[in-house]
């Protein structure tokens, strides 16, 4: 739910109260198609997923102070992002990811397609934070042909691909 909240949620929730707000609001958003994501199965079995949507799905991204200094995508083009990735830890190392995006980007060519933007971790602490690796590599980004747009502060890139309609 991060990035699809404009701004943080103020007060002091417990983590559990946390959780369950947002699998409401997640539910809610789901409902009302304004959720999107790619999952990849074994068999019957999730293994793993890749969150995307329109920029008015995920607005959060656009309160980065380093974003906000970019120039703007045209408006005469639809912009879509890729905002995070999970692999269950049993098939990680195993393509799940990059077929999650591989989903991503073919539901995103059949929604008209458009300008799609990527946030990956360039940190070299990795190894010591994997968690950060829900973002996505930028090799795995780039295997797919996003391009390098911007640094985003120190530890995160903005990559970007066009994809047509089809």
């Amino acid at each position: 739910m991060y990035y699809q909240r404009p701004r943080p949620i103020r007060g002091k929730l417990s983590t559990t109260e946390r959780g369950k707000m947002n699998k409401k609001e997640k539910e809610a958003l789901v409902r009302q198609g304004r959720s999107h994501a790619a999952l990849v199965y074994d068999g019957e079995i999730p293994v793993g997923w890749c969150q995307y949507g329109p920029k008015e799905e995920l607005p959060r991204i656009d309160a980065g102070r380093n974003y906000q200094k970019l120039d703007p995508v045209s408006e005469s083009k639809k912009l879509w992002r890729i905002t995070c990735f999970f692999v269950d830890k049993d098939y990680r190392g195993k393509g799940v990811a990059r077929t999650a995006l591989r989903g991503a980007l073919e539901s995103i060519g059949k929604q008209g397609g458009g300008i799609v933007e990527a946030y990956p971790v360039v940190s070299k602490n990795l190894s010591k934070v994997p968690e950060w690796m829900w973002f996505g590599s930028p090799n795995m980004f780039r295997r797919e042909r996003f391009k390098p747009v911007a640094a985003l502060g120190s530890s995160y890139h903005l990559m970007r691909r066009t994809i047509l309609p089809s």
